[in-house]
């Protein structure tokens, strides 16, 4: 049986920089990058806020969604960002993650 996954974009606390990535465990990656082990990129910007994400039945469906976004501009990703989360909040509590627990 395939493994579901997502893609998501993590942003910096001042929403200058987006970080677009896929995973089979949203919620432990999500606490990875909080952590600053999630990677070198989300790392040196200070990437710790979820901004967006979905869910796929298959980890191969959420890598073709990955690259197509990577492949937007960025005025369109944020149109999608928006779209989903309008006040651009950390969606972190709203997937399961305790912040004040988990971290």
């Amino acid at each position: 049986m395939a493994k579901g996954g997502s893609i998501y974009i993590m942003s910096n606390p001042s929403r200058t920089v987006l970080y677009i990535g896929v995973t089979s465990n949203l919620i432990a990656r999500v606490i990875e990058h909080k952590t600053n082990n999630g990677s070198t990129f989300t790392k040196k910007y200070n990437c710790i806020d979820l901004l967006y994400h979905e869910e796929f039945s298959s980890i191969q469906e959420a890598i073709i969604r990955e690259k197509q976004l990577k492949n937007w501009h960025r005025e369109w990703k944020w149109n999608l960002i928006k779209a989903f989360n309008p006040s651009l909040n950390d969606l972190s509590e709203a997937i399961g993650i305790d912040l004040k627990h988990d971290l």
